[in-house]
């Protein structure tokens, strides 16, 4: 055994790169296909930084049709991203999570309608929201504010909205509210509600996710995953144009149907929405006030059957 530690000395000493086992492994599944969303996860994979804490990660996006949440669940690999009212209704299902980053500080989600209409005064509007992921919280916000909006379910397209056919839809001020100015829909700032600007609403949304059990069977690897990925995104804070060079090779090889101008806008909005509203900061924390209150309109809105406190979302 201390030939064993000498000899693995004597190789880092060289400069030969250690031989990763089977524990060092990790494989991360982010949410969606590859876009800027998740350039600090590229850009920790790119520039060593998870080589750096002994991990060998793959970044395996999912398919179309199936949700990350299947593949974690499913135990096809070690970390997912999820919103944080999206890990809430799991966990209310059965699922055990822990979250072991937070790069999200401020919710993106957004109401977008037609016409110059303030989303909050259209009573029983047919509103786009998508089948599975972001929509809770503007689910809760049309029963918290008795709005009665008729939703329409959405795949990923912002076509019926374009075309017409619905009065508005819930969007992602980094995803599809671009999509729209993109395809030459105007949109004036007084038909866009931003939860974000509303008190009571302004949710905490993407997180990294491992189950209790996958966390624990190697609490140590999680750690050095979330440090790595950390450094990450702080990375792309600071070389934004090398980060987007790095995004757009991922999109490439993924053959998503995007363009850099786009990318270049959903960077810059998720990076602006990882500072902390109080502090101005990337904190990459879960707030304790921030899980309380999406309990608090969950569970009063009956979207999940009893309060999930925010201890048990930490590593433990």
């Amino acid at each position: 055994m201390r030939f064993l530690r000498i000899l693995s000395l004597a190789l880092v000493l060289l400069g030969v790169p250690k031989v990763l086992s089977a524990q060092d492994r990790f494989v991360f599944v982010p949410q969606w296909t590859a876009q800027a969303q998740f350039a600090g996860y590229y850009a920790a994979l790119e520039q060593g930084f998870y080589q750096e804490e002994g991990l060998d990660v793959t970044i395996l996006h999912p398919r179309s049709s199936q949700t990350p949440d299947s593949y974690i669940l499913g135990g096809r690999c070690d970390a997912t991203t999820l919103p944080l009212m999206q890990a809430l209704e799991l966990i209310d299902h059965g699922a055990q999570f822990v979250n072991i980053l937070q790069t999200s500080m401020n919710s993106g989600t957004i109401i977008i309608s037609r016409l110059g209409k303030d989303p909050r005064e259209q009573h029983g509007a047919r509103i786009g929201i998508w089948r599975a992921g972001h929509g809770q919280l503007a689910r809760c916000f049309s029963y918290q504010e008795r709005l009665d909006y008729n939703w329409v379910p959405l795949a990923t397209s912002v076509n019926l909205f374009i075309a017409g056919a619905i009065d508005a839809t819930v969007a992602m001020s980094y995803n599809e509210y671009f999509h729209l100015l993109q395809a030459g829909v105007t949109i004036g700032e007084e038909s866009v509600l931003r939860f974000e600007d509303m008190m009571g609403y302004n949710i905490q949304e993407e997180g990294v996710y491992m189950t209790l059990a996958g966390y624990r069977r190697n609490p140590a690897r999680a750690e050095r995953f979330a440090r790595a990925s950390r450094r990450g995104w702080e990375w792309v804070a600071e070389h934004p144009d090398e980060a987007l060079d790095i995004v757009m090779r991922y999109v490439e090889d993924g053959h998503v149907a995007t363009n850099r101008v786009m990318q270049k806008m959903m960077l810059a909005e998720v990076l602006r929405l990882q500072l902390d509203s109080a502090s101005g900061e990337r904190e990459f924390r879960l707030r304790p006030d921030m899980v309380e209150q999406a309990s608090r309109l969950m569970q009063g809105s009956g979207l999940i059957r009893r309060s999930v406190q925010f201890n048990s979302l930490m590593p433990r």
